[in-house]
């Protein structure tokens, strides 16, 4: 099943529920039965085979839907064992009715004990759900621990239980399923930061809310999605598709520069310049001649290429040195749309300035130093980092890592695609040279950011396919490229 593109917060969707309950459109509890539904459907899908089953409960609505799971397992004659992490005496609402039934089916119950040998064929995640806020600790930490330290098949209800459904961070711990259920709208939570380790595969429940309902909330933020590239005129020229200027390659960094520049071409830029450090150009130019490199002694060398250029990526491979920092100002002064990356957000980030016509690239790293805060922080909150760039540095502003956020300042977009064989050098100055190609072929900023990951990361993908993801390097990408700005048109 697709999953649909809209993200919202846990709050947004836990209106939702109150919404449809309080007007009487659906009960709670017929809600807590579609979401057991749901995931039971997802388990017999997915593990056809299943013989017998563990479900590890709390005391709130998820554990709720985890009794509702247990209750069909037994109809349908499997073998069930419900294990409780707390005295089912704190149950309350819909999730005691729910017990209740699973009790009358004639299901049992064991408290959870640590160290237990629990044998089954699927686990069942309905420890916690989304309003889970604070550190997991005690027997919840030690049930979580069982459950990843077992072999079965682990299905999350809603979202594993230790992971935060707003941010993707991780609660002291979490369960790491195999395949996710979600209910009712997708918390945004589970497609950034750490949430790539643990949800799995995503399968989206909508529960059948009615369509009136969607209107007391907009989504939070939005998944990026492919779209198409406008067939080129037979007619057309190199002159159709932009100028590409990359400004870097310090002395002994000329291969960052390159990188951009090869995949900026790659993706259809008409012409690519690079402005380096001259003892770089010849051999650059060299490795491939069809990048136009000129050796940049001052900014005087420079203003030529800066007038000639429809866009400009400044830092990959550029340093911190007086000559980088002259080339770096020389580019703040061009109304050209601009890509910053690499040494170029270092420097951003010692003179801060805001402008609406850029797209800043940073890591994790770069963007701690861009915001005065620790790495820490920004994991901790991707969604509040990225926004707070945005906010302080206008433009497009995108936050690499597991599930990119791309903001500008009337859209949140995360992407999914990539993997984790991209953690290796170059892999940022290809997708500025990526992103700076798709701006020089007419796409707006906020677009070629999103467009430019996407592809990014699929290239990434498909280039895993067949050796895996350890060992890829950043210019196995560069075939990837060619074939999704085509195969997207």
């Amino acid at each position: 099943m697709t999953i649909p593109t809209d993200l919202y917060h846990t709050e947004q969707i836990k209106a939702l529920e109150q919404f449809v309950i309080q007007l009487g459109m659906i009960s709670g509890f017929e809600l807590m039965h579609r979401a057991g539904v749901a995931v039971f459907e997802c388990l017999r899908e997915r593990c056809p085979n299943v013989q017998n089953i563990a479900v590890f409960c709390g005391t709130g609505n998820n554990a709720g839907d985890g009794y509702i799971v247990a209750t069909l397992a037994l109809q349908a004659e499997l073998t069930v064992c419900i294990y409780s992490v707390a005295d089912t005496s704190q149950l309350q609402g819909d999730a005691r009715m729910a017990c209740e039934q699973y009790l009358r089916a004639g299901g049992a119950i064991k408290p959870f004990i640590v160290n237990e040998v629990i044998t089954a064929d699927v686990l069942v995640d309905a420890l916690f759900g989304t309003g889970l806020s604070r550190s997991v600790t005690g027997l919840y930490a030690q049930a979580i621990e069982t459950v990843n330290r077992n072999t079965a098949f682990v299905i999350a209800v809603d979202i594993p239980s230790g992971l935060h459904s707003d941010t993707g961070n991780i609660l002291g711990c979490a369960v790491e399923a195999d395949a996710t259920v979600t209910f009712i709208g997708l918390k945004q939570g589970l497609f950034t930061g750490f949430a790539a380790q643990y949800v799995g595969d995503i399968v989206y429940a909508s529960l059948d809310l009615p369509m009136d309902a969607w209107q007391i909330v907009t989504p939070s933020a939005l998944r990026v999605l492919p779209h198409d590239l406008p067939p080129r005129p037979r007619y057309a020229h190199k002159g159709n598709f932009g100028h590409v200027l990359i400004i870097g390659g310090d002395l002994g960094y000329s291969g960052a520069a390159r990188l951009a520049g090869m995949a900026a071409l790659r993706v259809g830029s008409g012409l690519v310049s690079v402005a380096t450090h001259p003892e770089n150009a010849v051999t650059m130019n060299t490795i491939c001649p069809e990048l136009m490199c000129h050796g940049i002694h001052n900014v005087t060398q420079l203003a030529p290429l800066l007038s000639k250029a429809s866009v400009i990526v400044i830092g990959t491979g550029l340093g911190q040195s007086d000559w980088a920092k002259a080339l770096f100002q020389a580019a703040l002064t061009t109304d050209k749309p601009l890509i910053v990356d690499a040494d170029g957000l270092n420097l951003l980030a010692q003179v801060p300035c805001k402008k609406n016509h850029w797209i800043l690239t940073p890591h994790v790293g770069e963007a701690a130093r861009l915001l005065a805060v620790s790495t820490k922080e920004i994991q901790t909150d991707r969604f509040h980092a990225v926004q707070t760039l945005q906010q302080r540095y206008g433009g497009v502003a995108i936050l690499k890592g597991a599930g990119t956020l791309i903001a500008s300042n009337t859209m949140l977009a995360i992407s999914n695609t990539g993997n984790a064989g991209m953690a290796s050098g170059g892999m940022g100055d290809v997708l500025a040279g990526v992103i700076a190609g798709l701006v020089a072929q007419g796409l707006t900023l906020q677009d070629a950011a999103q467009q430019g990951v996407y592809g990014h990361g699929l290239a990434a993908d498909n280039a895993v396919k067949i050796d895996g993801e350890r060992g890829l390097l950043a210019s196995d990408l560069l075939p990837y490229l060619r074939q999704w700005v085509n195969l997207i048109t």
